[in-house]
């Protein structure tokens, strides 16, 4: 099987890596993540310019009905550079929600300002003790004579400070940990009753704990049918499962290519370290590991693309994340390990490479999560 790129897949990488070298080197990303945001509404900006906002999106609303196997190469990119811009959250999780469960009227609305950058979106579902469980909620949305009022707590939304409107899940009928019942909202971010604790996720992301105390929406925020999100979700986190594997091999890449760099320039008895056999050997394991995590993260992103049996696109998905996680640890471990004790300092991109790699292997499941998922299925 071919998993190259095709030409236009390949130029859309290329802009995207251009745009990298000359405005989002990592001396610009260190400022970028010293600020007060954490992310920059220049970049974002950029890359509405650059088209890839509305890459997934529909054409009749401004986008180029790209699937997951086109965002690949720009995931690559955003993995190499570090991006911190909420572009997963926006356009891999946000997007995705209006493009297979929005109304009408949502997606006439709402999909045009994704893709011109003006709307940034946030998936609120993660809970205290849900871990990886995606029908575990117990947020609660109630009924009333003009929409719902919401009621819980969500930990750790990625990206949550730079949405404007957050896609909240909340059980409308059924008990916890029940599939059925569950529901999604679109909630504007600065909803009265709505309130953020602002963090920052070790490699750098912004994140918020999140409380509603009876947050008010219209009946027109509900994304899909209600009591029915569950499956909508576990399809739409396994698509963003399947960007983040890409993502992850854009890092992989980099850590890769600046270790064997390092490798060739550090000399120790008068010869470069490159020259040691048992460093060559751990070297080529590296590089395996990431020609494997491309493939399955290719495979991965053709299963999410395809119309057909839920249980291929799980057992699929999961399949490449347990390969994606084993490489994430093995390639940012030894990255680190081989650059001696500067590869942990804060002056060197490799150790925030470490670090993003470290919080891949985790999202949306980690390796035993996701082995088990795959022998049940």
């Amino acid at each position: 099987m071919n998993f190259d790129y095709n030409e236009e897949q390949q130029l859309l990488a290329a802009s995207i890596r251009r745009f990298v070298e000359r405005d989002y080197g990592f001396d610009a990303r260190r400022k970028i993540v010293a600020g007060p945001e954490g992310w920059s509404r220049a970049a974002w900006a950029a890359l509405a310019e650059l088209g890839v906002l509305a890459l997934p999106l529909p054409a009749e609303h401004g986008g180029f009905g790209g699937g997951a196997i086109d965002l690949a190469s720009v995931m690559e990119a955003i993995g190499e550079a570090l991006v911190v811009e909420p572009f997963l959250a926006t356009v891999g999780i946000g997007a995705r929600f209006i493009v297979r469960g929005g109304s009408p009227a949502q997606k006439a609305r709402l999909r045009p300002a994704i893709a011109s950058g003006e709307l940034r979106l946030a998936f609120a579902q993660t809970e205290r003790g849900a871990r990886y469980d995606l029908a575990r909620v117990s947020t609660r949305a109630r009924t009333t004579s003009e929409g719902y009022v919401l009621d819980g707590e969500k930990r750790v939304v990625l990206h949550a400070p730079c949405a404007q409107r957050l896609v909240v899940s909340a059980r409308t009928r059924g008990e916890l940990g029940e599939p059925q019942g569950i529901s999604l909202f679109l909630v504007d971010a600065a909803a009265p009753g709505l309130t953020m604790r602002r963090s920052r996720t070790i490699d750098a992301l912004p994140a918020a704990d999140i409380s509603l105390h009876g947050v008010r929406v219209g009946a027109d925020a509900l994304v899909g049918a209600e009591h029915e999100a569950h499956a909508l979700i576990e399809e739409v986190v396994d698509y963003a499962t399947a960007l983040l594997c890409s993502e992850a091999v854009g890092a992989i890449g980099y850590a890769n290519g600046a270790t064997l760099e390092y490798l060739k320039t550090r000399r120790q008895f008068g010869v470069p370290i490159g020259s040691f056999q048992a460093l060559q050997h751990r070297m080529v394991d590296m590089v395996i590991a990431h020609e494997q995590a491309k493939s399955m993260a290719s495979l991965a992103c053709t299963a999410v693309d395809a119309e057909g049996d839920p249980a291929r696109r799980k057992r699929m998905v999961s399949a490449a994340k347990v390969r994606i996680a084993e490489a994430c640890r093995h390639v940012s471990q030894e990255s680190v390990q081989l650059h001696g004790g500067m590869g942990m300092s804060e002056e060197m991109k490799v150790s925030h490479t470490f670090r993003r790699l470290t919080m891949i292997a985790q999202q949306f499941g980690d390796l035993d999560h996701h082995l088990e998922r795959f022998g049940s299925l």
